[in-house]
């Protein structure tokens, strides 16, 4: 049976959290704050990894170990990420009722602090219940708002658990078991600068070539696994100077690594035969622009199997408990990724979550209690070599 919820206490630690600011590569205030509270709460082993001198943020990932004593089950970790997106300064939480928002000028933070406090909230009670638990693991990560920086330089040799859930997604009661990789891409066309009035003809306009590169990509949903997309564009001085260099950012991601390769080469493809193509009557040939394409594998999919036992754990815990848990593929990357591809099935589990990365953000208290309610059931499940089973 689940111990009642200290609602008053899980929403205290919910906007205290929120309110300590962390924007990516500034989390060692929430570093230290968890640091102390679960030092409280009798963790065996609290330990900052030396990530920080490869990620650049102001503290490395934070591992936490309770050692338990159940002895008919699998130990097993949780990860959550301590950094937030701006405008993440000075966040004044409000609650209304049932719902947490920010003031409006900033994020709420419960992206990731939701997971984090429900942790909080979980330790709470093992504590103060005295309930047989396994070996559980807290992995707390730095810059995964920034590329995963923190879970890609995470000491990995420290972990003992083998499987585990990272607590990073919007809705209530959905598992995440699958997503795809991704390659962030980067380039750069190069034109030849002149003087867009008095002699434009000596000019190589950048902007101009790529538009129609561009003009000729396929972008948006590819199918039903793949998506492509450009968000970033600079470049230019002035208007009355035609433009030598344009800098664009895009991603491509797939739940296929073919598939990703294929549309990659695909943009990089265009690109190249876009310059190549390239013809002015009025300069040397001699003079042609070109483009440097820098690609960057950011993640690898994830992908776990329906009988994997991480899922089922979770199953029988939400049945546990009455649960209906929706089990989803879905088309972001995490911190799971990463996890997964050093050997560490690791399902998402949605917190509450509402609105993320907007000054809209919202929570509501009871999906907060509700994910503590699964964790503890997660924590107290029988594994399937018990004889419960």
């Amino acid at each position: 049976m689940t111990p009642k919820i200290n609602r008053q206490r899980l929403t205290a630690t919910f906007i205290e959290l929120c309110e300590i600011s962390s924007p990516s590569r500034y989390e060692k205030p929430v570093a230290d704050y968890l640091s102390h509270c679960f030092k409280k709460l009798g963790a065996e082993v609290i330990h900052i990894d030396n990530s920080a001198s490869s990620t650049g943020s102001d503290s490395g990932n934070l591992l936490i170990r309770f050692r338990g004593n159940a002895r008919n089950t699998d130990g097993l970790f949780f990860s959550c990420h301590m950094d937030t997106v701006e405008p993440g300064q000075g966040v004044q939480v409000v609650q209304e009722g049932d719902i947490f928002t920010s003031k409006g000028a900033t994020i709420l933070g419960g992206d990731d602090k939701s997971g984090i406090a429900a942790l909080i909230e979980l330790m709470s009670i093992v504590t103060e219940t005295g309930v047989d638990i396994p070996m559980i693991e807290l992995i707390f990560t730095t810059c995964e708002e920034i590329g995963l920086l923190g879970a890609k330089h995470l000491d990995y040799t420290w972990l003992q658990t083998r499987y585990g859930y990272a607590l990073d997604s919007t809705g209530i009661d959905r598992v995440i078991t699958g997503a795809p990789a991704a390659n962030k891409i980067k380039i750069e066309v190069h034109g030849i600068a002149a003087h867009a009035g008095l002699n434009p003809e000596k000019g190589i306009n950048a902007f101009c070539l790529a538009a129609k590169a561009i003009a000729e990509l396929r972008l948006g949903r590819l199918d039903e696994q793949s998506t492509a997309n450009f968000g970033l564009i600079k470049g230019g001085i002035a208007t009355n100077i035609v433009p030598d260099l344009i800098t664009l950012e895009g991603e491509v991601r797939s739940h296929s690594a073919q598939k990703l390769d294929e549309y990659t080469k695909e943009i990089e493809t265009t690109f190249q035969k876009t310059i190549e193509n390239w013809r002015n009557p009025f300069l040397n040939q001699d003079e042609i622009p070109s483009v440097d394409i820098m690609i960057e594998k950011e993640y690898p999919a994830m992908c776990l199997p329906q009988s994997a036992p991480v899922l089922e754990r979770i199953r029988r815990a939400g049945t546990r408990i009455g649960r209906n848990l929706e089990f989803l593929v879905a088309g972001g990357g995490s911190d799971a990724n990463i996890l997964c591809s050093y050997g560490l099935p690791t399902a998402i589990v949605a917190t509450g979550m509402d609105k993320v990365h907007t000054t809209d953000e919202r929570l509501k208290l009871n999906d907060l209690i509700s994910l503590t309610e699964l964790l503890y059931a997660l924590v107290t499940e029988s594994g399937p070599e018990s004889p419960e089973q």
